[in-house]
């Protein structure tokens, strides 16, 4: 069967939107999901989740990290994913080596956390006291706060928990080399499959781009991104439509049946896999969304963290939700200026907010 534009947008909503299951599955079926600390009005990845797992309630993943064998992250980009997946990446040899005064620190501090366990960024400070540093958006950060998450990239801690948000470290158990310098491009491979199961469809400049911020999780490997992306050109399934190149896994067919989207209406986060390439997003559903939280409240067009608004399998629009004294509010904004006039629309939106208030 030939496959159209139709078919890939049926098959991203209902493979992505799969049935919810449990926690731990749904972690294991996305591969990865990303974290983002803003709360409106909830965290990215509680948002995210609640459409996947049954009976989700925001938090859950906080409260359940520590019994479930996932780790905290840095992938394409910072999030959770299974601790198999995070094995892949590590050791992981970022490149670069700390000037000696940084190395010092930070094993002093390794040598206290090992020493008191688990231990909160605060404890770590008020012992070392290192002062502020600018962060990466302009901001000010504890300097004590900025070498752990370092060293957490470094491999050297991992998240244990996490209390109110907070990440709590614990000394890492050292992984051992690779005894096959080969196995560096079985392992790439492996990656780009779990970003290829989590975003697919995905056109061949997302996909590049994805690969890419590949060398990110592994900088170890950021030579072998090429020859990766070229094996995976030739591995994923192909098409070409209105000039762009879609790739998706082999044993996956974007014309099946099976890949039905349900009616509900559904709120998502903007960091969504639906919603993150903004390339497909827009080539999907012809519109340009943007996430605004960093931009000027004067120059925002759909609002602060404007979640795109799914109904079958169009996004229509976008939701701004906030709670005030308990209390849900909401507004919205459509593509076309006004809501759909179908009964069942607004049901399923007035459904959706139910939905959304008990995951609250």
């Amino acid at each position: 069967m030939r496959i159209t534009l139709d078919h890939l947008r049926r098959y991203a909503v209902a493979r992505s939107l799969f049935k919810p299951t449990t926690l731990g599955r749904a972690i294991n079926k996305l591969g990865f999901v990303q974290a983002d600390p803003i709360r409106a009005p909830a965290r990215a990845q509680d948002l995210t989740l609640r459409h996947r797992v049954v009976d989700y309630t925001a938090g859950d993943l906080e409260r359940r990290y520590p019994t479930l064998p996932i780790e905290e992250d840095f992938f394409v980009n910072y999030g959770f994913l299974p601790r198999a997946h995070h094995e892949l990446m590590h050791p992981r040899s970022p490149g670069t080596e700390w000037p000696p005064a940084r190395s010092q620190r930070a094993h002093a501090m390794l040598e206290f956390i090992r020493d008191h366990g688990a231990v909160h960024p605060r404890a770590v400070d008020a012992h070392f006291a290192h002062g502020k540093v600018t962060n990466w958006f302009g901001g000010s950060s504890n300097a004590t706060t900025h070498l752990l998450d370092e060293m957490h990239y470094r491999g050297l801690l991992w998240v244990a928990r996490r209390e109110g948000g907070t990440r709590i470290y614990a000394v890492r158990t050292a992984t051992p080399d690779p005894p096959d310098p080969s196995i560096a491009s079985a392992r790439f491979d492996a990656l780009v499959d779990i970003v290829m199961h989590k975003y697919a469809p995905l056109p061949s400049l997302s996909l590049g781009h994805l690969v890419s911020q590949l060398g990110s999780g592994v900088p170890q490997w950021k030579a072998h991104r090429a020859s990766a992306l070229a094996r995976a050109k030739q591995r994923f399934a192909h098409v070409r439509l209105n000039g762009i190149d879609w790739y998706w896994p082999a044993s996956e067919s974007p014309a099946s049946s099976r890949w039905r989207p349900n009616e509900a209406v559904r709120l998502l986060t903007p960091f969504d896999p639906l919603v993150w390439d903004r390339r497909r997003f827009d080539i999907f559903w012809d519109w340009t969304y943007r996430f605004e939280a960093y931009t000027p409240a004067p120059k925002r067009r759909l609002g602060y963290y404007a979640l795109p608004l799914l109904w079958h399998d169009r996004v229509i629009g976008w939701g701004n939700l906030t709670v005030t004294d308990g209390v849900l509010r909401s507004a919205f904004g459509y593509t076309h200026g006004r809501p759909p006039r179908e009964a069942a629309f607004q049901s399923g939106r007035d459904a959706e907010l139910a939905r959304m208030r008990l995951f609250l």
